[in-house]
């Protein structure tokens, strides 16, 4: 069995092991060789303990961070909860529902109410309570009133019927493949869903007219929506966490179905982003406004939408060139994107920009997803 090392027992006795460092230095008993290991946990604890203080429990949201963003920083906390079994945080759940369910998680805009239902399920999956799994069915059937047949289907981006968008319909596919597995007694053809439509047929609908919208390009990347007046793919910068929420959606159609071709296009979705949204080190980069620093305030929440979708999808597929992109974003993150007081900023590669829930959310995604894939990196320090 492995051991933690006192720095005695390392050469010249000058390494010292850090918390919030890279690795752990792990003895063989009975020998004086060292391994150094990756522990991506402690990057984790690190992080949410600096997103936890930005957190009001008096609101029940996060300072600096809009309200779709609200549900994603919530995701956030779930999902770090769930891969480190832990629950210093899980009172935030329950803190956030009561202090904000009199509107019933519904606004003007779809895609913010998407967000919400994403993360009501996977608090119920966390904590198997009810009322989660009940409100997210909620913000569902008003989403569906977002549903007519301008461009031949799918749903509006807002209330006020002004633009056809790819998140809005990305979630509102992911939003139902997730209802479907979560439902007991949900079919083809069943009539128990909103509007006496199931949920896995208002899945199949939902991607069988996102894939023909022209929405999804010719180099397998989505861009951000239709022309009003064409119905045509607007041409409009594709955006990290639009090629995010798709994977988790073709990822949950493929574990409904197990047909591969749902994790091909995935993949050639994944890989083409890899391709395009990077820096010239091979850090994801949101290329439509990191260089002129204009991405506001939605963009800053977009890359960790893409890696905790691109790890959902290397948990079905395993495929190497996942794991490894993940592992390098994470380091650089943590070597170049944070500050003394482990914030973590909007460029993952460096230079620190500005200590915000937004930021250190959407970074913190990617560290959680590298949570599981702490690994001996070397045999032996000399």
């Amino acid at each position: 069995m492995w051991k933690l090392c006192s720095s005695s027992r390392i050469v010249g006795g000058t390494r010292a092991l850090a918390f919030f460092g890279l690795l752990l230095l792990i003895c063989q008993p009975g020998t004086d060789h060292v391994r150094e290991v990756r522990s991506y946990q402690l990057y984790a604890d690190a992080s949410m303990m600096v997103l936890q203080r930005m957190y009001d429990a008096y609101t029940g949201q996060w300072s600096d961070a809009s309200w779709w963003q609200q549900a994603n920083a919530l995701e956030t906390v779930i999902d770090y909860s769930s891969r480190t079994n832990t629950t210093t945080y899980t009172g935030d759940i329950a803190t956030t529902f009561n202090a904000n369910k009199s509107s019933s998680f519904l606004n003007d805009y779809y895609d913010d109410e998407g967000w919400w239902a994403l993360a009501w399920m996977k608090a119920y999956d966390l904590t198997n309570t009810s009322s989660y799994l009940n409100m997210a069915k909620t913000v569902f059937k008003d989403m569906t009133r977002g549903w007519d047949s301008i461009c031949g289907g799918g749903i509006w981006w807002d209330k006020d019927k002004t633009y056809k968008n790819a998140i809005a319909n990305e979630l509102f596919l992911e939003v139902t493949a997730r209802l479907h597995q979560r439902i007991p007694g949900d079919t083809v053809g069943g009539g128990s869903g909103p509007r006496h439509t199931s949920y896995i047929d208002w899945a199949n609908k939902e991607w069988q007219w996102f894939k023909n919208s022209g929405m999804l390009n010719a180099s397998n990347l989505v861009n951000d929506g239709l022309d009003s007046g064409t119905c045509a793919n607007n041409g409009r910068n594709p955006w990290t966490y639009n090629q995010g929420v798709i994977l988790g959606a073709l990822t949950d159609l493929y574990k409904i179905t197990d047909d591969a071709s749902y994790l091909a296009q995935a993949e050639a979705i994944a890989d083409a982003n890899n391709r395009t949204n990077i820096d010239d080190n091979g850090i994801l980069y949101e290329k439509g406004c990191e260089p002129s620093n204009s991405c506001g305030t939605d963009g800053p929440q977009f890359k960790g939408i893409f890696m905790k979708n691109l790890y959902y999808l290397y948990q079905s597929d395993n495929k190497q060139a996942y794991k490894n992109f993940i592992i390098k974003n994470v380091d650089a993150i943590w070597n170049r994107g944070r500050d003394r007081s482990n914030h973590l900023g909007l460029h993952w590669d460096g230079p620190f920009d500005r200590a915000q829930a937004r930021n250190q959310s959407s970074a913190t995604d990617a560290v959680n997803a590298a949570i599981a894939l702490s690994s001996p990196i070397t045999d032996e320090v000399e």
